[in-house]
């Protein structure tokens, strides 16, 4: 098993529960983890044998282009579609962040972080 990091992934987004929030929109940071067995791309050096991470940053990007008035929604929307995408993704974990939130103070941002399984088939 092994680790794949997408990190920091910047996006520019329409998500909120204030009216505001939507029409404005916002900056968010994105950074994802998956897990998957490396070790046949490790000895094959094939893409195809891999998870591609470009894909990966597609995924987010194509997800947080749709808005939601939360980011629980978004972080799962994107983790559901990773599994949709991918068969080699075992687990993945989503950290979305808001950055500048309009929550009145100095907070640079708020995160909320996300994680599942590939579900067994029956």
């Amino acid at each position: 098993m092994g680790t794949i990091r997408v990190e920091n992934i910047r996006v520019f987004a329409y998500h909120g529960c204030l009216k505001e929030e939507t029409k404005i929109g916002s900056d968010y940071r994105v950074d994802l983890e998956v897990m998957a067995n490396l070790q046949i791309s490790a000895n094959t050096d094939l893409l195809q044998n891999t998870v591609d991470y470009v894909l990966l940053n597609q995924v987010v990007r194509e997800e947080m282009a749709k808005p939601s008035a939360l980011l629980e929604t978004v972080a799962k929307r994107i983790l559901d579609r990773i599994f949709e995408e991918d068969n080699m993704i075992k687990k993945a974990t989503i950290w979305v962040s808001k950055l500048n939130p309009p929550i009145g103070g100095d907070v640079e941002m708020v995160t909320i972080k996300m994680s599942d399984k590939r579900k067994k088939k029956k």
